[in-house]
């Protein structure tokens, strides 16, 4: 096929299948209607529908919520205030309920979204996390889950700062110690906050917070976020900085990251060696960012002098458990929301993001993807993965303290500009631009709302191709700018980071990296390799890939020109170790390397 000319900027509109659920939908839910019968009118042969207007909808709350939240419920719906259901007595009111909404202490499992019968259509989490829902059966069953992100805030900053200044002082072991009878003015002097480095592990809403209260302590405050502004951490002093120098320079560290693979136990024995000796740990994220049992042994060894957690991977932890009874350890049982103002604000953002949804109105904090037109769907579906796949790349592309903050989505196409909406697949790049290191889950309500939030400017445009348009798209291209890369040869003529690809045979493919063509097959995980082009290269590699039994899928070759530079591109099928990539990276041709997890 060859290009137009030109290329058109594309605003995609939502197409009449999409608009026409939405409109049914937000009938249905509101109302509860039933269709009853379709009639034709003699005279003039017109169908219409029978009506039947059922009572309010059921809005079932399974824990504790504010009296406002509630009140704002009332106003709309039949609540039913139900506390401490067994799983048993939940599936057996499920059925009756429209909505429901739960904090942390309730699982909605597949069992609560198959005994509902089809009426769940909105579970709310009245709160961040949503471990406690199982969003695919959510999904599976056309129900929507909306949280409350943003009410909480300011009590888990106040809370981060009292666990930071307690540690420092030892309140909780001095107070112990007076009440025992004791006066042991010696033995719990503290340490001083001014002067020190505050190194702060997420920079968001919460992680911003509790920078400036820091910085009102007098402490230097650094931060690592790869999605942080550096415009917003210039404006209050921070700095931003990797993930390595962070934790190696901070005399305090404290947590503010969401719970993802890639921040499962971040802090581990590995990284607890490069910290400072005596370095001091507040956590009042998730507890499943830090490695407890490495944990523990950094604090017998002193590399940790104290930890402050408001967290813990199982919670409640065991009464046994040998981090909450460590002499250097304070421990506060999950309190960062718990103000009476954080829970008024989290009853009310809550309720109205449930009633807003069983409206039929687009949630700005869905955490789950809403229904698709099935045709829509189908077509598109294997483009849906190769976006987010693509997305997925780039971002891992991007080297550590970079922000980014312009990405560009160019689609290649034979068809007519009004055939083809790229709302889903927008959103698909921006979930893998934003999900590998967030706790936002992101889909076609709440996408550009979510890179909007986070700084992200996404721009689309549109390569006419000439050619039939039995096909949907020809590539898609997502480009990166004003960053820094961890693989150099990513970056392409123009300087922006650029990685294309195009579906075969219903298989997502990368097809370019930078200014080189590959073809890979986006299944499983890549290394990329640059390279001098010589015989024997892909020979060394897969030999050492071959000894740690890490099956090869795929290998492509591009370069520019023979004995000359090359990118190797590797599809793998398990993660190598850590050996075996420092033993690729250490082949003499070999100039550059990344390993990319998919």
């Amino acid at each position: 096929m060859a290009a137009a000319a030109s290329s058109t900027s594309l605003k995609p509109s939502p197409s009449p299948t999409t608009a026409s659920w939405m409109r049914n939908r937000s009938l249905s839910t509101t109302f509860g209607v039933t269709a009853l019968s379709f009639r034709h009118s003699e005279p003039r042969g017109r169908r219409f529908i029978v009506l039947s207007m059922d009572a309010k909808p059921t809005i079932l709350v399974a824990e504790k919520l504010g009296e406002a939240g509630v009140k704002l419920l009332k106003d709309f719906a039949n609540v039913d205030c139900s506390y401490n259901l067994s799983p048993e007595e939940l599936c057996t009111k499920i059925s009756l309920c429209d909505a429901l909404i739960v904090r942390s202490g309730t699982k909605v499992s597949r069992e609560v979204f198959e005994s509902s019968g089809g009426r769940l259509k909105v579970v709310g989490r009245a709160g961040v996390g949503i471990d406690n829902v199982d969003l695919a059966a959510a999904t599976e069953h056309g129900c929507l889950v909306v949280n409350a992100p943003t009410a909480n805030t300011i009590a888990a900053a106040e809370h981060g700062i009292a666990l930071l200044t307690a540690m420092a002082r030892n309140i909780a072991q001095a107070d112990a110690s007076v009440k025992a009878g004791k006066w042991e003015r010696n033995k719990y002097v503290g340490v001083s906050l001014v002067g020190k480095t505050l190194a702060v592990m997420g920079f968001g809403k919460v992680g911003t917070e509790v920078a400036r209260r820091a910085k009102g302590l007098g402490m230097h405050v650094i931060a690592h976020d790869p999605y942080a502004p550096a415009d917003r951490a210039r404006a209050i002093g921070v700095e931003l900085v990797s993930f390595d120098e962070a934790i190696s320079s901070a005399d305090f560290i404290s947590l503010h990251m969401p719970l993802t693979p890639s921040t499962s136990k971040i802090l581990n024995a590995e990284n607890f060696a490069k910290m400072k000796k005596g370095v001091r740990i507040v956590n009042v994220a998730r507890g499943g960012v830090i490695d407890e049992e490495a944990l523990v042994k950094a604090l017998d060894s002193g590399i940790v002098a104290q930890a402050a957690l408001d967290v813990f991977t199982v919670e409640p932890p065991p009464k046994d458990s040998k981090l909450v009874q460590h002499v250097n350890v304070t421990a506060t049982p999950h309190l960062g929301a718990s103000t009476m103002e954080a829970q008024e604000g989290v009853a009310v953002e809550i309720a109205e993001a449930v009633v807003g949804a069983l409206k039929g109105e687009l949630a700005a904090t869905a955490v789950n993807a809403p229904m698709v037109p099935s045709e829509v769907l189908t077509e598109l579906k294997p483009f849906v993965s190769l976006a987010e796949k693509l997305g997925r790349l780039a971002v891992q592309l991007v080297a550590g303290g970079s922000g980014v903050k312009s990405v560009k989505v160019t689609y290649a196409s034979a068809r007519a500009p009004d055939d083809l909406d790229t709302r889903l697949l927008r959103a698909m790049i921006t979930k893998g631009l934003i999900e590998p290191i967030s706790s936002v889950f992101v889909n076609l309500v709440n996408a550009d709302f979510t890179a909007k939030q986070r700084g992200i400017r996404i721009t689309e445009e549109r390569i006419v191709l000439d050619g039939s348009p039995e096909s949907p798209l020809e590539f898609i291209q997502v480009q990166i700018a004003n960053v820094e890369s961890k693989f150099a040869s990513a970056i392409s003529d123009s300087g922006e980071i650029k990685v294309e690809g195009r579906v075969k045979d219903g298989i997502p493919h990368l097809t370019r990296v930078g200014s080189f063509e590959v073809d890979v097959s986006l299944e499983g995980s890549i290394i990329l390799c640059r390279q001098v082009d010589q015989p024997g290269m892909i020979g060394k590699v897969g030999s050492i890939l071959g000894e740690e039994n890490v099956n090869v899928s795929f290998m492509s070759v591009g370069r520019i020109a023979p004995r000359k530079q090359a990118v190797m591109a590797i599809g793998v099928d398990e993660e190598p170790s850590k050996k075996s990539l420092k033993r690729i990276g250490e082949i003499p041709s070999i100039e550059d390397f990344v390993y990319l997890n998919l």
